[in-house]
């Protein structure tokens, strides 16, 4: 990050801080949050959260996420915390059309705005900018973020808890976008007092009986294989999100299980919405289906973990998600794994 000595002179006073992150908030970005917004309350600022749309239920144990504001409940309170900023930090989205109005709101401030953030190019909105497209998460930039100000000795517990929750949710629990620096990133974590063993099993094994009966169809009644095209699609329909109450976070991790089978290179789980059509997409070894999220669905992301949607109805974008496939079938073939 350059000008991390303006930055730490900046916080070094206490500010009104605004934390905000994207729509349907992961693991990742509620942990980073949470991590930031309890490290620079240790500095006696004034800080709070906001969040474009609910968080999922499953994270409603972290520390003091009842505090997040969220824009689609409360846009009037949101906008008077943003007028009210002297900083915005913008985490894990690395556009402002990631966060729809509540970036309309942020563009035109004249506050300071920070970002962190691991994904692909990243737009020229922000004072202070820290990107790394290598990194697991943005949980693991914020524990870089602690170190650049030289703070780490404020890494407690909570902050720890909230941090290494991200890395591992968006790491399939250390399964993918690893590195020798993510591990001794988690050891030092370990160190300073956080229960691995305890997060696993809260962000792991907390799922409702409707969580299973929900793969269960997707493994028995919504699963197909392309062997020609190493890929595997789960779907699901508009019924189905009736019939199995589907909430938001409800689907989280049901496309990795399509990359356990041997052959299967690529994931698709493709998603019809009330009004939207969603494709998440992941990835084994070292084909990446960035392009085909940013190319083809408006998408983007990460090599291995990317997203995007469709407007088209479900049949129709399943359609052009298979009509896609041919122009990958040799890079599909020669991934190494």
């Amino acid at each position: 990050m350059e000008n991390i000595t303006q930055l730490k002179a900046l916080l070094g006073v206490p500010k009104n801080i605004v934390i905000t992150t994207h729509r349907n908030p992961d693991g990742d970005a509620i942990g980073s949050s949470l991590g930031l917004y309890h490290f620079l309350n240790k500095g006696g600022h004034t800080v709070r959260m906001i969040t474009p749309s609910e968080y999922p239920e499953n994270f409603s144990w972290m520390p003091e996420i009842e505090k997040m504001v969220v824009y689609d409940i409360d846009p009037e309170y949101s906008q008077e915390l943003v007028e009210k900023a002297d900083i915005i930090f913008c985490l894990d989205f690395n556009a402002l059309d990631r966060i729809d109005k509540l970036g309309d709101l942020i563009e035109p401030t004249k506050c300071h705005k920070v970002m962190i953030d691991h994904h692909l190019y990243p737009e020229g909105f922000a004072d202070f900018l820290l990107s790394d497209t290598t990194a697991s998460s943005t949980c693991e930039l914020i524990v870089d973020f602690i170190h650049l100000l030289g703070m780490e000795s404020d890494l407690d517990v909570k902050i720890g808890e909230c941090l290494f929750t991200g890395i591992i949710t968006d790491t399939g629990s250390f399964r993918y976008s690893t590195s020798a620096k993510l591990y001794r990133i988690v050891g030092e974590l370990v160190e300073r007092g956080v229960d691995d063993y305890k997060l696993q099993d809260l962000i792991n094994n907390s799922m409702k009986e409707k969580h299973l009966r929900l793969l269960g169809h997707c493994l028995n009644n919504r699963m197909e294989i392309l062997e020609e095209y190493n890929t595997g699609i789960f779907y699901l329909t508009k019924q189905d999100y009736e019939d199995f109450d589907i909430q938001r976070g409800d689907t989280e991790g049901i496309v990795n299980y399509l990359l356990k089978i041997k052959n299967v290179k690529m994931a698709a789980f493709i998603m019809e919405q009330p009004k939207i059509v969603k494709i998440s997409l992941r990835s084994k070894g070292d084909f990446s289906v960035q392009e085909i999220a940013q190319k083809h669905f408006k998408g983007g992301g990460h090599k291995n973990a990317s997203g995007g949607f469709s407007f088209q109805p479900l049949e129709t974008t399943l359609k052009r998600f298979k009509g896609v496939l041919p122009q990958y079938r040799d890079k599909l073939a020669a991934a190494v794994i």
